[in-house]
């Protein structure tokens, strides 16, 4: 059985977060590649914002992560472009199909306003 979200959730806006620890014997090439492929998931034309970063020089502290080596967020107008992007879009199917043998893990947040 599939759940369904109520039909107000199916034009809420959601930020896709997504965060990727390389392997560590990647050649130049490949982490160019990465880089590249990683940018350009930033065109997808419906998207209403796309930002692609490394960890940021900040202070060392408990709740801070600097273990990944780049992020992803991605700003969807609702859930069905998400679900566009993550089964049908060309250019994200493309990025799995290129980097995945890049990356040991992947971690992706997905969040919803509260208000």
């Amino acid at each position: 059985m599939t759940a369904t979200l109520p039909e107000c959730h199916h034009a809420t806006t959601m930020i896709h977060n997504v965060y990727f620890w390389l392997k560590k014997d990647l050649s130049a090439e490949q982490v160019e590649t990465f880089e590249n492929e990683l940018i350009a998931l930033k065109t997808i034309d419906y998207l209403e914002h796309g930002f692609v970063g490394k960890p940021a020089p900040t202070e060392e502290r408990p709740v801070t992560d600097h273990s990944f080596n780049y992020s992803l967020t991605l700003h969807f107008k609702n859930l069905q472009d998400h679900e566009f992007y993550q089964k049908e879009c060309p250019k994200h199917l493309h990025f799995v199909d290129v980097c995945k043998p890049f990356f040991d893990q992947v971690k992706v947040y997905d969040t919803s306003p509260i208000h």
